[in-house]
């Protein structure tokens, strides 16, 4: 077989990585609407006198308050304006929401910057975050944390 007859195989052009702008549009659009649906079910029904809302597992079975008890009852008091009863509902959701919050604003800064983001939410605060809310389940069942309690 001649050499210089061989002929190389034609190689693909590369192509541009397909962007998932849309896609990432999409999925926010989906789970703001899933958001403010909830909000919306919040707002409209009183979580201690409608019956349709889940009752927590580990208060069930236990009789202790876990992080989360009240966080519901604190959704419906914040979004009637009633930010001391949402606070004695369950402080560690009014103190998260605000981080969350935070977080967000941040975000879309870095964003409108055109800055990168190395995570969403770093590994530091998630840890700080997972301490803070079981020292909180722990001090709100003892006589001297009762005020923590919904």
């Amino acid at each position: 077989m001649n050499p210089s007859a061989r002929t190389l195989p034609a190689v693909p052009p590369k192509l541009p990585r397909p962007r998932r702008v849309a896609s990432v549009w999409l999925g926010g659009l989906l789970l703001g609407v899933l958001a403010l649906g909830g909000v919306s079910l919040v707002f409209f029904f009183d979580p201690a006198v409608t019956p349709f809302y889940p009752v927590c597992a580990f208060h069930r079975l236990t009789g202790l308050n876990c992080p989360g008890c009240g966080a519901t009852r604190g959704l419906y008091a914040l979004l009637h304006g009633h930010w001391g009863q949402a606070w004695r509902d369950n402080a560690l959701f009014l103190v998260t929401l605000g981080a969350a919050l935070l977080r967000a604003g941040w975000l879309g800064l870095a964003w409108v910057r055109a800055r990168p983001v190395a995570s969403l939410i770093p590994t530091w605060s998630l840890i700080v975050w997972l301490v803070l809310a079981l020292v909180f389940g722990v001090v709100r069942n003892l006589p001297v944390g009762a005020f923590l309690s919904p």
